[in-house]
């Protein structure tokens, strides 16, 4: 099969008519480096959150995924090894931004708001401690830089890159799968801070791909460990 793109943590075959095969490795990579130990099923596990939250938000987006299952994907990818962290999908024309959602004032959200109050540009009230709920969760698009860091940009530039229409699309949906899963893992004792979506379009279809809600993408607070003015322990992959 051949490869059609290596990522940091993912990689990607063509599996003919108009599908990918999407193999999840145990890379990390974090800060923009991909670091030299894997952890072991890392990409196992990822698999298993982004095909869990696919199907659960489901009736907010269309996905990519067509099978999980190593008995649908081609012949030559049939592995035992591959088994948990293969994704047969549809081929998507991916946003060339990435859609962040942001819930709590944390990370580069609490760096702006100390020097600005604001977070990305919209105006805050006054006297937020950190790690505090925002009023809204609050839409914050970067650019996908292939070497090197993304770069926050506002709504109009994601409007520039992508138009105006798709941009608005692009953020609706962002922000209603955050509150839906948010609200899911706030029910089981887990806050999402923030975390990133990456959207595409299958034959014109606005879908939602590449993972969903996993540790990679998002961060992850014990709520019984979550105050306001404090930074809580994370699950996710940065420190």
């Amino acid at each position: 099969m051949a490869q059609v793109h290596a990522g940091k943590v993912r990689d990607l075959y063509d599996a003919g008519d108009g599908l990918v095969l999407v193999v999840t490795s145990d890379r990390i990579s974090a800060f923009d480096v991909v670091m030299t130990e894997p952890i072991p099923d890392k990409g196992r596990v990822l698999t298993a959150m982004s095909a869990f939250w696919f199907d659960h938000l489901a009736d907010v987006a269309p996905h990519h995924l067509v099978s999980t299952d190593l008995a649908d994907v081609p012949a030559p990818a049939r592995r035992p090894e591959l088994a948990g962290r293969v994704m047969l999908c549809r081929r998507a024309e991916m946003l060339p931004i990435e859609c962040i959602v942001r819930g709590y004032l944390t990370g580069s959200a609490w760096r702006e708001y100390r020097r600005e109050g604001t977070v990305h540009g919209e105006a805050m009230p006054s006297d937020l401690p950190e790690s505090a709920r925002l009023p809204e969760p609050v839409f914050t698009p970067s650019t996908k830089a292939e070497a090197g860091h993304d770069v926050n940009i506002s709504f109009s530039q994601a409007a520039d890159l992508v138009g105006t229409e798709l941009a608005t699309r692009a953020r609706d949906l962002s922000l209603e799968l955050y509150r839906r899963g948010a609200e899911w893992a706030a029910e089981r004792g887990i806050v999402v801070a923030d975390t990133k979506f990456e959207l595409g379009l299958v034959d014109g279809e606005l879908v939602v791909a590449d993972e969903v809600l996993t540790p990679d993408s998002s961060r992850f607070w014990p709520a019984e460990h979550w105050a306001e003015g404090a930074t809580p322990p994370s699950f996710d992959k940065e420190p």
